[in-house]
């Protein structure tokens, strides 16, 4: 088989500091038992509000990975 094959999963990561830390945390999560991770898609920034502040930041991040020989669907060339 020629070429590569990703596979993408969308995740939410939150962080009471900021967005970025909230994307971070994503990436480290999804790194300790995802491989071959390449891209990281912030699609959706939101936080939650309590009195009028400001309490949690949240990323929804897709994550795209290359799959390793063996996984994933086979294709007829």
């Amino acid at each position: 088989m020629t070429g590569s094959i990703y596979k993408i999963i969308e995740i939410v990561g939150t962080s009471e500091k900021s967005w970025e830390d909230a994307v971070k945390n994503c990436v480290e999560k999804a790194s300790k038992t995802v491989r071959n991770i390449r891209i990281a898609e912030v699609v959706l920034l939101d936080a939650r509000i309590d009195k009028q502040k400001i309490v949690l930041y949240r990323a929804r991040v897709r994550i795209s990975f290359k799959l390793e020989e063996g996984e994933g669907p086979e294709f007829e060339e």
